[in-house]
């Protein structure tokens, strides 16, 4: 008879379920993970994830969508920090490459990896377009107060281009060793922000 887990101990499995998986669908992808090697992992019975999860899909889609609501709590967070919208944007951008660095198997998840069935799961299709949201909040309020000039959602995905690009080079080491990330990201934000900066 399997044991009967509290409400911590059940928390506690479903976050190391949650996070294994997440390691294991960033290193092989979505057709090299296995729901046996993810028991293995875990150290339990190869039908234990399926008394949480009907398939790997399932399993994909709820990792998918603890990374997002992870990645824009994050950026809510520093967006909400005192300051100006000018600060408050860097906050952002911050803290957008800190989760990057910090949890690089969520950000691959979240941007490297699709998945064909998405829109039949609804909780992580509200926690993409709440994590796309933070990701041009910022700009609108740049626009508002009269920073930039221009679209700010089209401003908000040419930044989350560049930087995304730029995280990704990073994360897969094939940026210059001459030229650290910092340094291109200041030059390149330099120049982006020059290019949309309101004129006065």
């Amino acid at each position: 008879m399997p044991k009967v887990l509290t409400e911590t101990e059940l928390a506690g499995f479903r976050e190391k379920l949650a996070e294994t998986a997440t390691s294991l669908f960033a290193s092989r992808g979505r057709e090299g993970f296995t729901m046996r090697e993810l028991a293995a992992e875990l150290g339990v019975s190869p039908m234990t994830p399926y008394r949480y999860f009907r398939d790997k899909d399932a399993i994909l889609a709820a990792v998918r969508e603890r990374a997002f609501d992870q990645f824009a709590d994050a950026l809510e967070k520093a967006f909400a920090a005192p300051g100006n919208s000018l600060e408050k944007s860097i906050a952002v951008c911050d803290a957008y490459v800190r989760f990057a660095f910090e949890k690089p198997s969520s950000y691959k998840l979240m941007f490297d990896l699709t998945q064909a069935d998405a829109c039949d799961y609804p909780d992580l299709v509200r926690a993409m377009e709440r994590a796309r949201a933070t990701m041009t909040d910022y700009v609108h309020a740049l626009v508002r107060d009269g920073v930039f000039k221009g679209d700010p959602d089209i401003i908000g995905h040419v930044f989350w281009a560049a930087l995304h690009g730029m995280v990704m080079l990073q994360l897969a080491s094939q940026l210059d060793p001459e030229c650290d990330f910092e340094t291109i990201r200041q030059a390149a934000f330099a120049a982006l922000g020059e290019g949309f900066r309101a004129k006065h």
